[in-house]
């Protein structure tokens, strides 16, 4: 994503963010720990915040990062460290396919769960 249209995209889930919590841009920014400013000036897209001020950002919204990023599910790794090595590689390998192929892909696991299980 280009530097302008990223600026851009974190303004924009940024206001939509304190909207949903009823907050001014003065509140945001105090909580976060920067000037309205400079916070105005993130919420219209003019100013690339650093990756602390984006993680203060994020925590005086109430979300992820990834909400300020616009990042989807599939593009937000794993962080489940309970999860086996198979599972990790069926799960990376989920995330390259297209919504379809996942559909039929449930539909295939639901199959597989429901079968009894024959000891090998």
């Amino acid at each position: 994503m280009e530097d302008d249209l990223l600026q851009k995209t974190i303004g924009e889930a940024a206001r939509t963010a304190r909207e949903g919590l009823g907050l001014t841009q003065a509140q945001v920014a105090q909580k976060a720990g920067m000037s309205a400013q400079v916070y105005g000036r993130i919420e219209r897209g003019g100013m690339m915040p650093s990756v602390p001020a984006l993680r203060r950002l994020a925590v005086a919204l109430g979300v992820s990062p990834a909400v300020l990023l616009d990042m989807s599910p599939r593009e937000v790794p794993a962080t489940d460290k309970d999860l086996s090595p198979e599972t990790r590689k069926a799960v990376g390998l989920l995330r390259t396919w297209p919504e379809s192929k996942v559909a039929v892909g449930c539909g295939l696991l639901r199959v597989l769960d429901a079968a009894p299980m024959r000891d090998e």
